[in-house]
């Protein structure tokens, strides 16, 4: 049952990366899973009505209750409600896209966004999804957090300093500049990828702290064009993100989803943490 569990899963996470719709075949032997099995499998997930397929082509494609319970839960939780007034407002002080993520074992992942700019180009990723930590402002605010060897520890995880970057001519290559990077976000306060990730694009991040317990419970980001994103415009934009980030984290202190969160973090193996300087950052 457990196998059968887990396989079921791992079929839900590959539709949903994959843009929600995916042949038999290509499941199967992306899973490494029998096709007979696999077809059972997704005959339950249909009965469930996780999945559904489409009768025209045959693919299977994510059925619309997997969002449902997810949206449900964000709803109740309390994150959108403490999340979208403090996006919003950092939007429109920016002019780019504002988002958070939640920080969740060893992962990010992005739930929460506000869209700043009004016209022109605007970057507007997918929601839900976990950003390479090695080479995105997001995951250098959060490492940053962090002892060095834990933070390589994480980007392991992910598959290595070579893992997801689009077409990033500025993406770290080696270990020695991805914690050079590190250093230079732990003496700002914040984050910082310019074409890191993605050519073309620039984002900074800080790191949402439980004001309480000084655990690190998400991450604030702003994130454009290049062209509008000079590292000029990012020292403008720092006291901003950090006000953002600060004002995030005491609104934690009323959802329910973060008491969890920071309860869950505290239980594991605790870390010396770096505190961003946030008035040097302010002076910049």
């Amino acid at each position: 049952m457990a196998g059968n569990l887990e396989r079921a899963l791992a079929v839900l996470e590959l539709l949903a990366k994959n843009g929600g719709r995916m042949p038999l075949a290509t499941i199967a032997d992306t899973l490494n899973i029998p096709r007979s099995g696999t077809h059972r499998l997704l005959s339950m997930l249909i009965d469930e009505g996780f999945v559904r397929q489409d009768e025209e082509h045959g693919e299977y494609l994510l059925a619309m209750k997997l969002v449902s319970l997810a949206l449900i839960y964000l709803s109740t939780s309390g994150v959108f409600d403490i999340s979208q007034p403090v996006l919003d407002r950092l939007a429109e002080a920016s002019g780019e896209l504002a988002r958070l993520g939640v920080v969740e074992g060893d992962h990010l992942t992005f739930v929460g966004k506000a869209q700043g700019a009004k016209s022109g180009l605007r970057y507007d990723p997918d929601m839900g999804s976990n950003p390479p930590l090695h080479c995105t402002a997001s995951g250098q605010a959060w490492l940053a957090t962090l002892p060095d060897e834990r933070a390589i520890e994480l980007v392991s995880r992910q598959g290595g300093l070579g893992a997801k970057a689009r077409n990033a001519p500025r993406a770290p290559k080696t270990i020695q500049q991805f914690l050079k990077d590190l250093n230079g976000a732990r003496q700002r306060g914040y984050g910082v990828a310019i074409e890191t990730y993605e050519a073309g694009m620039t984002s900074i991040a800080a790191a949402v702290r439980n004001p309480v317990t000084h655990e690190v419970v998400g991450i604030v980001s702003l994130a454009g064009p290049s062209t509008r994103l000079p590292e000029s415009r990012l020292k403008e934009l720092a006291p901003h993100l950090l006000e953002a980030a600060t004002d995030m984290g005491a609104a934690t202190l009323t959802s329910r989803y973060f008491k969890q969160s920071t309860v869950a973090g505290a239980d594991q193996t605790r870390v010396q943490a770096v505190k961003p300087k946030t008035r040097a950052a302010k002076s910049q």
